[in-house]
């Protein structure tokens, strides 16, 4: 909802601030008073194109300010969030717009700098304009279906058909990636049949690399490795037999001396005993530095074969690993993979088979979801069709005929929102053929058809309902068709907020808030002002709508009637 306009230095307004209410306000005064500058002021501020003929004579820039209040769930903060602009959903939301004299044109939401494209299209999702000049809205063919959608209550097939187009698309997307393998599969299998044959014939293991090259440095060393351990070992030549000599002697001594009478604690048989084991231990770690000294040259154990294996070893994984791209240590795993993508690939005709069943049966269930929404669109559109006729003679347009038309689409054009076309057509005239609401040529009729459109849908649009303006909607009618206008406009007004230009005392005295537009000043300086009105006031401006210049009291009695009808 629109909750006010700020307004500075347009045209022949200074400074002007409107707050709005809800329901119907209708807007008033004598011709050229300025009506049309308040729409040029909001138009502005909605993106409308600029014109620097805008900007008040004398002034440096023109600048407007729409404040709405839309409701957390409006499509407007989606946009805000599509194009990057902060905002809170519990706040109002302010567009602006600068015009300099020199036809330079600056565009703010909530304060922050933006494109006039941005506020374009919010304004768009805000406000429909239906007047003398222009028609915004209803000549969108993209908005008639979903126009047609909320007349007849449509959103829950909408969902199915929604529903399963994404299964659909799922489905085909599926088929699409498997078919891509399956075309390729065959060179690719072959090439990884070769490529898995040579791994399994190479067999790699996990940290073979580095063992081979720790064996290979090992095997290289071993020729002089050995001759040095053969020296160490020729060193340790004879010592076992003469420690074992030695043990015996000094065993011998020591027995000797028992013998003659010497017991076991004499300090001489002691030392004797001592010296033995001391001998007896150097032996037994002679003999086991002996027993280490022969492992090691076991370990290298130079045999000229085991070292060209083990380099032939390694050279054929370097070279495969190379070959393949990878790390040597990485051949393990990438030969488990080939083999999963190997049997991949030949279970995938399989796997194609069972998917492009499975597209059959999606594009089957949405064709079915879509063809009873194509059926439930048609029955609307015929009840929509008479809605909108039992509206147009009332408002003047008797010989005009309105249709929706439906139209199938090709299953390759079809989309979330179903496979049809959805257009509004009109025939101006008896056999005249039916063609788009941009046939009627008249401004005039063209916002009261709108009238008559919106009219028939009142009530039945689901989600937030836009700020509607009628610009002059009752231009060349007067009497009962004017009475009709100003009673759709307040049927129209009970549901959403509406805001129409009229010069009709009919229209305006359905409004439930009334502002009188008028000119004042001298030759040099002229100013539009806006007055809103009291009940007292509003009477005396459809008296004098009613009667002209001189307001009689039977123009007073009338214009009491019309309020009160």
């Amino acid at each position: 909802m629109l909750i006010g306009l700020w307004i500075r230095d347009v045209v022949l307004i200074e400074a002007l601030d409107l707050p709005i209410g809800p329901g119907l306000t209708a807007l008033t005064g004598e011709t050229g008073a300025g009506k049309s500058i308040i729409l040029d002021a909001l138009g502005l501020a909605t993106g409308a194109r600029a014109d620097a003929g805008l900007v008040r004579r004398g002034a440096a820039q023109a600048v407007v300010s729409a404040i709405f209040a839309p409701g957390p769930d409006h499509p407007v903060w989606q946009i805000l969030e599509d194009k990057g602009l902060t905002y809170a959903r519990d706040e109002d939301l302010v567009l602006r717009r600068t015009l300099a004299a020199d036809g330079r044109s600056r565009a703010f939401v909530n304060d922050q700098a933006t494109s006039i494209a941005v506020l374009k299209d919010l304004g768009a999702a805000l406000m429909e304009v239906h007047g003398q000049h222009q028609t915004v809205g209803l000549l969108d063919a993209k908005s008639h279906r979903p126009l047609l959608d909320a007349y007849g209550a449509l959103g829950g097939l909408l969902r199915g058909v929604s529903e399963t187009w994404t299964g659909w698309r799922a489905a085909q997307a599926s088929a699409e990636a498997l078919r891509r393998i399956v075309a390729t599969a065959a060179e690719e299998a072959e090439d990884l049949s070769l490529r898995l044959a040579e791994l399994d014939r190479l067999a790699p293991q996990a940290g073979e690399e580095t063992e081979l090259a720790e064996e290979r440095a090992i095997l290289g060393a071993a020729e002089k490795a050995l001759a040095d351990i053969g020296a160490a070992r020729s060193a340790f030549d004879g010592v076992s037999g003469k420690l074992a000599a030695s043990v015996r002697a000094l065993e011998h001594a020591r027995a000797r001396a028992i013998q003659a009478g010497a017991s076991e604690d004499v300090p001489a048989v002691m030392r004797l005993a001592a010296a033995s084991a001391a001998v007896d231990r150097v032996f037994g770690e002679v003999q086991e530095a002996e027993a280490a000294i022969d492992s090691a040259a076991d370990v290298f154990d130079f045999r000229p074969d085991r070292l060209e294996k083990a380099e032939e070893r390694l050279f054929e994984l370097r070279a495969m690993a190379r070959k393949l791209g990878v790390a040597v240590e990485d051949l393990p795993g990438l030969r488990i993979r080939f083999a999963q993508r190997l049997q991949a690939i030949e279970s995938s005709d399989d796997a194609l088979r069972a998917a492009e069943a499975e597209v059959v049966l999606a594009r089957a269930a949405y064709l079915a979801e879509a063809d009873e929404l194509s059926a439930a669109r048609r029955s609307a559109g015929a009840r929509l069709a008479l809605a909108v006729e039992a509206e147009l003679g009332p408002l003047k347009l008797e010989k005009a005929r309105f249709r929706v038309a439906v139209e199938a689409l090709d299953a390759d054009r079809a989309g979330s929102t179903g496979q049809d076309r959805v257009a509004f057509e009109i025939s101006t005239n008896p056999g005249a053929p039916f063609g788009d609401l941009g046939a009627i040529a008249s401004g005039g009729e063209l916002a009261r058809f709108a009238l008559a459109l919106k009219a028939a849908l009142a009530g039945r649009a689901e989600g937030a309902q836009p700020l509607m303006i009628f610009d002059e909607v009752d231009q060349g009618v007067g009497g009962a068709v004017a009475d009709a206008v100003g009673l759709r406009l307040r049927r129209l007004a009970a549901n959403a907020q509406v805001l129409v230009v009229t010069h009709s005392p009919q229209v305006a005295a359905r409004a439930d808030a009334h502002w009188r537009i008028s000119k004042s000043g001298d030759g040099e300086r002229v100013r539009t002002g806006v007055e809103p009105l009291n009940p007292e006031d509003r009477e005396e401006e459809i008296a004098r709508m009613l009667a002209g210049a001189q307001i009689t009291d039977a123009a007073r009695a009338a214009a009491r009637a019309l309020m009160n009808v």
